[in-house]
């Protein structure tokens, strides 16, 4: 079943903005077929479980949730009766929001891990064409090769894809821009799971944010699960004098990644010195660079928790198309 739709080929040229076979330098579409056996998708088994992660209740619950939807189907949609009453919602997407460094990429994997399925990252930059409506070919491709290969698809940064749509379509990159937007504006049409991570929610189409069956907040850990993160990626056979309640406590407004790195910094810091343990005070001193560079960049007006995207950037996102 196609995903996408083409402008009628009953419009003149001049009313579908679609470039003439000669300015895309002689040339041809390709097909669907073609673009799969032409772009590399490629599967990955996941990388982390849930295990490996330190969540709040409410994400671990609000995931589990949605995940009970394709692990207890024949209860819920047959002897529960949900098949006649909810019968769109076999289909659907989780999409998880929040901070950078949060969790969302591992979260993909860990979902993936307890399904028992392989995921298939997606980036913007793999299925970009340069050539009007072939960017939405490669989509088209994209879902049937995931339909195949029974692999989750994972769209990470999704914003730039599932974005605001242009409204008023002035060339043929305008067109080719929402031709891609209308492939995806489909996902309901796709009978699998679909997975979406971005920092940037208020950048998603409303469309978009309607047709995703669940939208899971990772929010900054609290004072417990930042204790969990610092004894997680202090290494148990590290000589320190780490005084974690104490790190924990102090420094909030951090995220795992934050953590991670902070560790790291500050047993280079150690080894440079030629120490025999990691002082506590490295770790602070770590932390507040983290903490410095977040207030340093507010104070350029760098956006740390929302991006506008205008319609010239998903203009060069394609490829910068003639117009």
């Amino acid at each position: 079943m196609p995903l996408g739709k083409r402008i009628s080929p009953s419009l003149p040229r001049a009313q579908r903005n679609e470039v003439p076979q000669e300015k895309r330098g002689g040339r041809e579409a390709a097909s669907p077929e073609e673009l799969a056996s032409s772009i590399s998708f490629q599967t990955q088994n996941p990388l982390y479980s849930f295990d490996d992660m330190i969540l709040n209740r409410d994400t671990v619950d609000a995931i589990q949730d949605v995940l009970s939807l394709y692990e207890k189907q024949s209860l819920l949609f047959d002897r529960w009766g949900l098949g006649e009453t909810h019968k769109l919602q076999k289909q659907g997407g989780i999409n998880l929001y929040g901070p950078s460094g949060t969790g969302k990429t591992m979260a993909a994997h860990a979902i993936a891990h307890q399904l028992g399925r392989k995921l298939l990252p997606v980036s913007y930059a793999q299925i970009e064409s340069k050539y009007v409506g072939e960017t939405a070919k490669n989509l088209t491709a994209m879902f049937r090769f995931a339909r195949e290969t029974k692999a989750l698809l994972f769209f990470d940064e999704a914003d730039a894809l599932l974005s605001r749509r242009v409204t008023n379509m002035s060339n043929s990159t305008d067109v080719s821009v929402n031709q891609t937007r209308s492939v995806l504006l489909l996902l309901g049409e796709f009978d699998d799971l679909v997975l979406f991570a971005t920092n940037f929610l208020s950048n998603y189409d409303p469309a978009f944010l309607r047709r995703i069956l669940a939208h899971i907040r990772f929010d900054l850990s609290d004072e417990d699960s930042r204790a969990k993160l610092w004894q997680r990626y202090i290494p148990p056979q590290m000589p320190t004098d780490a005084d974690i309640p104490l790190l924990a406590r102090t420094f909030a407004g951090i995220t795992g990644a934050d953590i991670a790195n902070a560790v790291f910094s500050a047993a280079l810091r150690a080894a440079r010195r030629d120490e025999s343990f990691v002082r506590h005070a490295y770790f602070e001193d770590a932390i507040r660079r983290v903490v410095r560079s977040r207030e340093d960049h507010a104070e350029l007006g760098t956006l740390t928790e929302r991006r506008t995207v205008s319609e010239e950037y998903v203009k060069n996102q394609l490829g910068g198309l003639p117009k």
